[in-house]
């Protein structure tokens, strides 16, 4: 007697998004209401984010691994930076999100992972900006034109639309650039020498290994440091620093990647969590610094809005 056939075990169709799909299923709106969710369950232990694992490629390349699981969801982030690109007129970085379900470890969609970086970093921006100010930002300053510059102020327009946003590069043409090709969406102006006074928020996006903003401390004004995701890189001066109540999105990575914070030797203890500026009002007779760094918790976060956005959730 032959043995019935089992049936084959079917795989869930793999719901693959380029750049263009992947923006478009993550709206900021939704974007900061899942980081500022993320950032309580991260800070529990709800959801585990590893430290990323770099493995060299190729030729002064690097892979980096990122994965974070939580209860519903786990996800992978895998990215390729290969600096020698340039020359070959290719983006220097590529790469993938994968999400799996939690209950059976199934794949169910893969997210351009350069684009899920880019608007989950400005979305924990517009988290602290929105929290440490109390209220809308009414004047941002960018400092830098690169790729995360366009991300915040894609964010800021959506979220912000009556915003000035001021613009300063190392060059005067490439801010007016910036600003020229963002005109349709939000006002947008390259930067004076002298920041304007009404200029609530600052916000530096660049690759800078000296500061490019060591002002006086100003209740008032918050100022977010993005770009400087290396010891031996530093956008926020100490003069600035040291005069600021610090918060991290992620204080335990800030140790080993904040190079503005590592230059100017602050007091660990005190620097604050993003959690704890979720769950508490801050103090705003202070001025604020909140240092960006990352961490795979917020890709997860993304990966939920995705979720939802494509009807897999």
């Amino acid at each position: 007697m032959t043995a019935p056939t089992r049936p084959a075990l079917q795989s869930p169709h793999l719901r693959a998004c380029d750049a263009a799909a992947t923006a478009r299923a993550l709206p900021f709106a939704e974007l900061v209401q899942a980081i500022e969710v993320a950032a309580v369950e991260y800070n529990d232990g709800h959801i585990l984010s590893p430290e990323r694992l770099v493995v060299p490629l190729g030729p002064g390349g690097v892979m980096l691994s990122m994965p974070a699981t939580s209860h519903d969801i786990g996800i992978h982030k895998l990215v390729n930076v290969q600096p020698g690109n340039a020359a070959l007129k290719l983006p220097t970085i590529h790469g993938i999100v994968t999400v799996c379900a939690a209950g059976t470890g199934q794949p169910l969609c893969q997210l351009d992972g350069p684009v899920v970086t880019g608007r989950r970093t400005a979305a924990v921006s517009m988290v602290a900006i929105q929290r440490l100010l109390g209220r809308a930002p009414q004047q941002i300053l960018i400092i830098g034109t690169g790729v995360q510059s366009r991300h915040h102020i894609q964010a800021i327009s959506d979220l912000y639309p009556a915003c000035a946003v001021w613009v300063r590069a190392r060059e005067a043409a490439a801010a007016e650039a910036f600003c020229a090709e963002f005109s349709c969406s939000i006002h947008a102006k390259a930067c004076p020498a002298d920041i304007p006074d009404g200029v609530d928020a600052v916000i530096t996006l660049t690759t800078a290994t000296e500061p490019v903003y060591n002002e006086e401390a100003r209740v008032g004004r918050v100022v977010v440091g993005v770009g400087a995701f290396k010891p031996e890189m530093a956008e926020i001066g100490k003069n600035t620093l040291d005069a600021s109540v610090l918060y991290a999105d992620d204080p335990a990575g800030a140790r080993h990647e904040a190079g503005d914070l590592l230059r100017a030797g602050v007091e660990w203890s005190a620097v604050r969590a993003l959690a704890r500026l979720v769950r508490e009002e801050p103090d705003r007779s202070h001025p604020f610094v909140f240092k960006s760094v990352g961490t795979g918790a917020w890709d997860l976060a993304a990966s939920r809005v995705a979720m939802a956005s494509l009807g897999l959730a």
